[in-house]
């Protein structure tokens, strides 16, 4: 058929045979075109469109994620397309909601790219969605209620934290059944995975020690600290030497060794005042490595502001200061460390420091969430994920 449509190309004389080649040419490309698309199955097709296409890169903010204040972005699963300035690209609807219909606080979220799901806890419930189909696979409830999780790196395993008590479920990911329980009685509240998923670091708000669990059998191995106060939100970073941590009553945070379980410095921010805050309860709630482990970002509720610290030196020494546009409680990356995410839905260029945009819903409001991370996408398919916590990505980065 593309044979017989080239030969039929007029061609009346020499004077002309260039022009008429050219469209023949012309014709012969639309007819190739259409006609292999007939011919390949559709998903070679698709398959060819994505890969000319490239990889998209997402970012997923679970809400209510400030408390279950659905001002802020109301309910759901809220995307944004990171490479086309954060505009909104879709609500995915979720489970997590009281006796009479009304959303839970979100605690949590993490991604199973293997499984191809998302994890969103609530203070009540866990909840897998299909990233694919965005149905809701299964939501359970686990007792104790939920706090802010961490997944294996292979995507296996979820270690939940109880709200405020005693313990930890380890759950498998794909049913969400508890295969085992710690129990280290500190106020469970916090958890990061390290990057070799062989120890998860459990942080309870009633605590001045950060326990260090070991996966293989899933128990309590050792503690860090005691730390000067009860811990708040912490980060590791990539070799699982350091962490860093946010305590009660601190502007600013503290240096724990991993290796010999000692806390190693304080660092207190220079130049701001402790004062009131609308949340959490303690002047930093929120603290993260940049993926390249070279700066530490810290919130700064009252002044509504984010210290920035210059971690190729030991103690970190404060470098910069972003103000934002609200008091902020979290603060995240990208995978790459591009960008800045604190829960304020302030978007922060890193290199430049600067505010670029702010994060918004379908109609046009301000979004803030303290549970958002990145999700890359090839055609329809996740294939790579980030993290809910400012964690350290370079291997034998700053130690």
């Amino acid at each position: 058929m593309i044979a017989l449509l080239y030969r039929r190309c007029p061609s009346k004389d020499a004077a002309m045979r260039s022009k008429s080649n050219s469209r023949g040419l012309i014709v012969f490309l639309i007819a190739a075109s259409c006609t292999l698309h007939f011919l390949l199955p559709k998903q070679q097709v698709l398959a060819a469109d994505s890969s000319r296409s490239g990889e998209r890169r997402l970012l997923y903010a679970a809400v209510p994620g400030i408390r279950n204040y659905l001002e802020y972005g109301g309910h759901g699963i809220i995307v944004f397309d990171i490479d086309q300035g954060h505009k909104f690209v879709k609500r995915i609807r979720t489970g997590g909601t009281n006796e009479n219909g009304q959303p839970l606080n979100v605690k949590g979220v993490c991604v199973s790219v293997p499984l191809k799901r998302i994890y969103v806890s609530t203070i009540r419930t866990l909840s897998a969605i299909d990233l694919v189909s965005e149905k809701v696979l299964w939501e359970k409830a686990y007792a104790g209620g939920c706090d802010r999780m961490a997944i294996s790196p292979d995507g296996k395993v979820i270690y939940l934290p109880s709200l405020e008590g005693p313990h930890w479920h380890v759950v498998g990911a794909e049913k969400g059944e508890v295969i085992a329980k710690i129990e280290p009685n500190s106020g469970a509240h916090n958890t990061v995975y390290g990057s070799d998923g062989k120890r998860v670091y459990l942080a309870g708000l009633r605590s001045p020690l950060l326990t260090v669990a070991e996966t293989s059998g899933h128990t309590a191995l050792k503690t860090v600290g005691p730390f000067s106060h009860f811990i708040r939100p912490f980060t590791v970073n990539h070799s699982q030497t350091l962490c860093f941590v946010n305590l009660n009553e601190l502007l600013g945070f503290e240096v724990g060794d991993i290796t010999t379980g000692k806390m190693s410095h304080r660092i207190e921010v220079q130049g701001f005042k402790k004062g009131p805050t609308k949340r959490h309860g303690c002047p930093s709630h929120g603290i993260g490595l940049t993926p390249d482990e070279k700066e530490i970002w810290l919130t700064d509720a009252h002044n509504s502001q984010l210290h920035i610290f210059d971690n190729t030196v030991m103690p970190p020494r404060q470098v910069a200061n972003i103000e934002l546009r609200d008091q902020p409680g979290w603060v995240t990356f990208t995978i790459d460390g591009k960008y800045a995410y604190p829960s304020t839905g302030d978007v922060i260029e890193v290199a430049s420091r600067k505010i670029i945009a702010g994060l918004t819903d379908e109609r046009g409001a301000a979004v803030q969430s303290e549970k958002l991370l990145e999700i890359d996408f090839v055609g329809d398919q996740p294939v790579r994920a980030g993290d809910q916590f400012g964690v350290g990505r370079k291997p034998g980065g700053v130690r």
